[in-house]
């Protein structure tokens, strides 16, 4: 073994770690986003509503 270190990548800079925005542009992606949303919460209901959960 030589001894010798590797050196530490430096920390990812904060500006480009922090969360994207979401970019909805036409109207049917957000009908598309809005509806996962809802059908997650919808799936959540009736499986709580039914016992699976």
């Amino acid at each position: 073994m030589s001894g010798k270190h590797k050196k530490r990548p430096d920390p990812y800079p904060a500006g480009k770690a922090r969360q994207g925005e979401i970019v909805l542009r036409r109207p049917w992606q957000r009908a598309v986003f809005v509806a996962g949303l809802a059908g997650g919460v919808i799936a959540a209901l009736v499986a709580w509503v039914f016992g699976i959960w």
